[in-house]
């Protein structure tokens, strides 16, 4: 029994491989892989496209047609995007597959990758003896149309002050109290002082004499005094 090779994990190859011994990936593979043993793709591993074998077991990711000449077996974990045929197939639970399942007979892997390359396009025939027809003129494109300019937005108008309370009224000032004239204020001081001077004279008259009480002065009308008064003021 021959030991496999092996990519290790961690290992990238960009492009193809072709062996005739048994094949243990663990690492990265971008690029087909063709072997005419068994092909065991591990958990670790990732291959980004097809790949045959006379024995396949995927348990890690496969973006690609998967095709085996005696079985393909699914485990646990596997995770393939692509068509598998093989006479034999086994999937187990937790596996995922998104494609076709084909049994009875190996997929043919190269037919199906020249169907998916593009076709290329075959060249035009040449005319003899005539001219190839002139390129119509371009139509011109019609002139851009300006846009019309935005409209103007309307100023906000200004927030109106609040209006100012009106100043209470002030009070009116009391009115003064009359000032009395220095002359008419000696007028009166004089008046008094000369009615005290009169009834002591009379009191001092009554009590010498002994006699009858002095006779009763006539009232004076009302006004006369201040005529007096004006009088001797002046």
């Amino acid at each position: 029994m021959t030991t496999p090779s092996t990519i290790g994990r961690g290992t990238t190859i960009r492009g193809s491989i072709r062996g005739d011994a048994d094949l243990d990936i663990h690492g990265f593979v971008e690029g087909s892989v063709t072997v005419s043993g068994e092909l065991l793709i591990a958990e670790t591993a990732l291959i980004k496209s097809d790949v045959s074998g006379r024995r396949v077991i995927v348990r890690g990711a496969v973006a690609g047609n998967v095709s085996a000449e005696e079985s393909i077996i699914l485990e646990a974990g596997a995770r393939v995007v692509g068509d598998i045929g093989a006479p034999q197939i086994g999937i187990r639970p937790g596996a995922l597959l998104r494609g076709n399942v084909a049994t009875g007979a190996p997929l043919d892997l190269s037919a199906r990758r020249a169907a998916a390359a593009p076709a290329q396009a075959a060249p035009a025939p040449a005319t003899r003896g005539r001219a190839a027809p002139a390129a119509a003129p371009a139509r011109q494109a019609p002139a851009a149309r300006p846009a019309p300019a935005p409209a103007a937005r309307p100023a906000p108008a200004p927030a109106a002050r609040p209006a100012r309370p009106a100043p209470a009224p002030r009070p009116a000032p009391a009115p003064a109290a009359p000032v009395v004239a220095p002359a008419a204020a000696a007028a009166q001081e004089a008046e008094h002082e000369h009615e005290h001077e009169h009834e002591h004279e009379e009191e001092s008259t009554a009590d010498s004499a002994g006699g009858p009480p002095p006779p009763v002065v006539p009232a004076v009308p009302k006004g006369a005094k201040a005529q007096i008064r004006r009088k001797g003021g002046r």
